[in-house]
């Protein structure tokens, strides 16, 4: 065991209650973090507090599951959502609760860590609202900026109001978001998802750099779920996929709209990857809305031209690309389903049926083990992705990529984070419990490889963990 692994393993089970580490055989829990409540829902980001610093990240949290703001997923949450900035040792720098005004939901209070003023400390960018007798309500919305070192409020500015007098699952579909124009930090803040859509950059200073709306009868695709920071043309400037629109962060310009004339609809899932063997940028999609329209699953060059495609029929709901293959061949699975629903209990799905491919060639493949709810991490650092999945009975597994199970990490766990998050070999995976612990799960096996280095430090790589707090990207690296 290596002496970095002998530190941290000492330390952590110094400061966990009962003073027991958990060892699965395969993987380890090396930091665990009693928040003292019931977890339902938990979304965790990365934070860089100085140059020098140790890792630390950030966690929001709440005792009832993910509100969503369709009205047939819409319930009244019993808990109030709470923020917390907790280091490498397991230590809680500090709290907030955000009080009965904030809808504890991703799409209701996006949050998002970014050194946009270049200090060397990331700011900490929520959807904050201070009008806690109307949790629904517009006027009081704002984008609150924290101080990540303290958790006080450096600055607000009002959130734009873009879809106020729409449905609800309309009005609350809130992203923020950002990346890099070469060495300028751009900030991105946008609302709506299905029909109109908004996007606002700002400066270090907070001033207005760019703003793009689109409006709901603009030909092309709507947005997604996702929102990846790429840069597919390498001229240093970072994109956003926007949907199936690439957006470069520099002067806000649509760079493509990828089958701009056949396609209207909405994608679930929207992933950058590269194929291996060239080093070319490609773009996967899983199709959700605009039944009519084929296929339902894509994959795009760097400048939005299709590649290849399939599926004719179905809400494509779920997907990935991962690093599967021999060789860190890239394979693409998608999860077309019947039905969803969500409300306390959490979200079900019916109908379910599992597809995989080559990403690279659109080749159907047969992995011999379900795909079904899985999250792909790179736990051993070699390169190639093992899955963390959620087992029929709400347990979690991981699996190699042949389908081995490697480790049990227990029941009800929800994944947070499958990133590299400590100074250790490897990704880790952050994982919530219903008691109320935060456990850090980490391979005391892994050796990184060239690869698995080069993969870590890539600018794309850091800039899309970024977004584990914004939209459903938590799947977002497993292209890159």
């Amino acid at each position: 065991m290596s002496r970095v692994w002998q530190c941290i393993l000492a330390f952590a089970a110094s400061v966990t209650a009962g003073g027991a580490l958990v060892d699965t055989g395969t993987l380890k829990s090396v930091l665990e973090v009693p928040l003292g409540s019931r977890l339902g829902q938990c979304r965790a980001v990365p934070v860089q507090l100085g140059h020098d610093s140790r890792p630390a990240f950030l966690a929001a949290y709440c005792a009832d599951a993910h509100v969503d703001p369709w009205s047939e997923m819409f319930f009244y949450p019993t808990d109030t959502l709470k923020l917390a900035l907790i280091d490498a040792g397991g230590k809680i720098l500090w709290r907030l609760d955000l009080g009965r005004g904030v809808v504890p939901g991703m799409w209701f209070c996006p949050f998002f860590a970014f050194d946009l003023d270049g200090d060397g400390t990331d700011e900490v960018y929520f959807v904050n609202n201070t009008d806690a007798d109307h949790p629904l309500g517009h006027r009081g919305r704002c984008l609150e900026r924290l101080d990540a070192r303290t958790g006080k409020s450096t600055g607000r500015w009002p959130w734009p109001a873009k879809h106020s007098e729409q449905s609800m699952s309309h009005a609350y579909r809130n992203f923020i978001l950002g990346g890099h124009a070469r060495d300028e930090a751009v900030l991105v803040t946008a609302q709506g998802t299905y029909e109109s859509m908004h996007l606002q950059a700002w400066t270090r200073d907070m001033k207005p750099r760019w703003e793009r709306p689109i409006a709901a009868n603009t030909p092309g695709a709507r947005g997604s779920h996702m929102c990846p920071i790429s840069d597919l043309d390498g001229d240093g400037v970072q994109e956003v996929m926007w949907g199936e629109r690439c957006i470069e962060l520099d002067k806000g310009k649509e760079l493509f709209c990828a089958d701009r004339d056949a396609y209207r609809g909405h994608s679930d899932v929207v992933q950058p990857f590269t194929d291996p063997k060239t080093g070319q940028w490609l773009l996967y999609t899983c199709r959700e809305s605009d039944g009519k329209a084929k296929p339902r699953v894509a994959v795009f060059d760097a400048k939005g031209s299709r590649v290849w495609g399939d599926v004719d029929e179905g809400h494509m709901d779920m997907g990935w690309v991962a690093r599967l293959g021999d060789g860190g061949a890239p394979v693409a699975m998608a999860i077309r389903i019947g039905s969803k629903g969500a409300g306390p209990g959490g979200t079900t799905r019916t109908g379910v049926h599992e597809f995989v491919f080559n990403a690279v060639t659109g080749e159907k493949l047969d992995l011999g083990f379900s795909v079904y709810r899985t999250l792909p991490v790179d736990l051993d650092g070699d390169g190639l992705h093992e899955l963390v999945r959620t087992t029929d009975g709400d347990g979690l597994e991981v699996i190699d990529r042949k389908g081995k199970r490697l480790a049990d990490l227990g029941a009800g766990g929800q994944v947070a984070m499958a990133c590299k998050l400590l100074d250790l070999p490897g990704e880790q995976l952050l994982v919530a419990y219903p008691d109320g612990t935060l456990r850090v799960w980490a391979d005391p096996k892994a050796k990184e490889t060239d690869a698995a280095r080069a993969r870590f430090a890539h600018p794309l790589y850091r800039a899309n963990r970024r977004l584990l707090g914004t939209g459903y990207n938590l799947n977002v690296l497993g292209g890159l």
